[in-house]
């Protein structure tokens, strides 16, 4: 009993001076305690609970259940088309309907991971636009993980598929994308690196922020039938370029695919 409440002791002096994360579960002790985490390890007879501003380990039988917080998750709107401001809209349509995925969020991975830098190579040598590892270009069947045709599309199923292992959970498929889906096992839920946590965050907010395409396209047709040739150049001028340059990506793919591999 004694070693439980100084366990919690402990759990409540560091709640009580930072504040709680955005994403977090409770942890319940055996003595009826519940205790605000953003994540723990099984350590075997040790759970490692991650609160806010540092981490306390305790014996694993005084944890008698660790139960999630209800969080609000950004809605992926269902059927909208790839921003028409990015670069490869018609490859990220194509892979998103192939795969069942919502083509906004696809486009907000590929921006995370390499700003749309087919080129771009990480300091672990993630891979083109969806910056994918060679073992998982192999794994996907992936010939030329460089053309954006193929990485958009591996990407795409990488996503699928870890959006039915972790059933549909938009937050846990991308902190798997991002630290490796062992990570989220390990932690029960999304990793406290803080890399992956505001990769998660970025994706959703972006997705969140993307007005309808279909409706947009509607208005825009309804109240300008006519296109100037001005407009018509807007329209159609080339996305600007990623600063990436081949084995030094953009901050948000390398540091991503940093974190990924552990």
């Amino acid at each position: 009993m004694m070693r439980i409440l100084r366990a919690a002791a402990l759990l409540i002096v560091f709640a009580c001076f930072f504040a709680p994360g955005a994403r977090a579960e409770y942890a319940v002790l055996r003595n009826g305690l519940r205790i605000h985490i953003s994540g723990y390890e099984n350590l075997g007879r040790i759970l490692r609970l991650h609160v806010a501003g540092g981490t306390v380990d305790v014996a694993a039988e005084d944890v008698v259940n660790i139960e999630p917080e209800e969080v609000f998750v950004p809605a992926v709107p269902r059927g909208a088309s790839a921003p028409a401001n990015v670069r490869y809209p018609e490859l990220i349509n194509a892979a998103a309907q192939k795969y069942g995925l919502d083509a906004q969020l696809l486009a907000a991975v590929a921006a995370a991971e390499s700003n749309f830098d087919a080129r771009a190579v990480s300091r672990k040598n993630a891979q083109g636009v969806m910056q994918l590892l060679p073992e998982t270009s192999m794994r996907l069947a992936v010939e030329n993980p460089f053309d954006p045709a193929q990485s958009i599309d591996a990407g795409a199923r990488y996503l699928k598929e870890l959006l039915d292992r972790f059933h549909g959970d938009v937050r846990l498929a991308l902190a798997a994308y991002n630290a490796g889906p062992e990570r989220v096992d390990q932690f029960g839920g999304v990793p406290p690196y803080r890399e992956t946590q505001d990769y998660v965050a970025k994706i959703t907010n972006r997705v969140a922020q993307q007005p309808p395409q279909n409706s947009a396209q509607e208005s825009r047709q309804s109240t300008a039938p006519i296109a100037t040739a001005s407009t018509a150049s807007r329209t159609s001028a080339a996305p600007k370029k990623s600063t990436s340059a081949p084995n030094q990506p953009a901050p948000t793919g390398s540091t991503a695919a940093i974190v990924r591999r552990f």
